[in-house]
């Protein structure tokens, strides 16, 4: 099952480092059928990138944690690394797309990794310090949120992970 695991900029250095990545709790998102059911319409294309979108934004949640803990440092991206496992269980405790894996997922499974460029990193560090306060209601975080969507994800190849990760 193609899986969607949300990111940050020191867990892709980890990847290149040791070749595997290992997600947060093991979450991560797909389509699954809950997700299918939330769409009136759409294609397997179209709902792939639903949960896509699903885990860039959950990778806005790590990389506010990542700020509140004085990591200022790191690049403001969100990172989606997609890969192509088979343990999959879902979790209808979270959202529509989420599933959770056991164990890392080695670099041999990885399929693409989707970066945001660095223009987007203004939009994406005010999001990610408000992405609470969105989840939560807040229409003025929302805003940031979707200030921080609007950047699409940028595609690389596995063989390009280091050299990305290299060039910062």
């Amino acid at each position: 099952m193609r899986i969607y695991l949300p990111g940050t900029w020191p867990m892709l250095q980890r990847l290149v480092k040791t070749g595997h990545l290992d997600p947060i709790g093991g979450t991560a998102f797909a389509l699954t059928p809950r997700l299918r059911e939330a769409y009136t319409s759409g294609d397997d294309e179209e709902l792939e990138y639903a949960a896509m979108s699903e885990a860039a934004r959950a990778s806005l949640r790590l990389l506010g944690v990542e700020f509140g803990l004085g990591e200022d440092g790191i690049p403001a991206r969100r990172v989606v690394v997609a890969a192509d496992v088979e343990d999959v269980t879902l979790r209808p405790d979270l959202d529509d797309g989420a599933v959770r894996i056991s164990g890392s997922v080695p670099m041999d499974a990885i399929a693409s990794v989707h970066v945001d460029i660095e223009e987007a990193e203004h939009a994406v560090r005010q999001a990610a310090e408000v992405v609470d306060a969105a989840d939560l209601g807040d229409m003025d975080a929302e805003f940031l949120i979707g200030e921080a969507e609007d950047h699409e994800l940028a595609w690389y190849s596995p063989s390009e992970i280091a050299f990305l990760v290299e060039l910062g």
